[in-house]
């Protein structure tokens, strides 16, 4: 077990907090001017029970992040229920339930590699890359000379994911979606 500063905290994270096994689903920088000081708001999701917490900790307080052995996988497919992953080293394949990605599936598509974490030999988190390239199949057509207006609109990407985008982005477009806050970064 590894003490880091809070402020480290990352999406798909292991904590061990309050003497249970905690999965960050969220978590986000907070400075608040003046007297006040920064801290990490942090969603977490118990491993075992299911029950999620939102916590804040300070940004230098010392946090204990959960030993876990991370293995390369590869996303294969979804069979319905199941997202099917193949290990890089043993060709093992190994299905998670939908249940399990939760609010990460809209960044897979087939031969993306991922880190899936091991706590005991039970697979507990999987992390995404931090970028990931999508194809937009769905978005309004863009207005000549709307390049420089800070406005968005409704994109709909080939994983079925609804992101906002830039109004001169069209449909068929490649872009980079940042997979922590699932924001448009640029064309790709």
């Amino acid at each position: 077990m590894a003490k880091i500063l809070a402020i480290e905290i990352r999406v798909g994270f292991l904590l061990e907090w309050d003497k249970r096994l905690w999965k960050v689903m969220k978590c986000y920088h907070v400075h608040v001017g003046g007297r006040g000081g920064a801290y990490m708001q942090v969603e977490m999701k118990d491993v075992e029970r299911g029950t999620k917490v939102n916590q804040r900790f300070v940004s230098d307080e010392k946090i204990d992040k959960a030993f876990v052995e991370a293995r390369e996988m590869d996303y294969l497919y979804n069979d319905g229920q199941n997202y099917i992953f193949m290990d890089n080293t043993t060709y093992e394949q190994l299905s998670l339930a939908a249940d399990f990605i939760e609010g990460q599936s809209g960044y897979l598509l087939p031969n993306t590699t991922v880190q899936i974490n091991f706590h005991n030999d039970r697979p507990i988190g999987i992390q995404l890359p931090q970028t990931v390239i999508l194809e937009v199949v769905e978005a309004d057509p863009s207005i000549k000379g709307s390049t420089v207006t800070t406005s968005f609109k409704p994109g709909t990407l080939e994983t079925g994911l609804q992101v906002q985008i830039p109004p001169f982005v069209n449909k068929g477009e490649k872009i980079k979606i940042n997979t922590d806050t699932g924001e448009y970064m640029e064309r790709a």
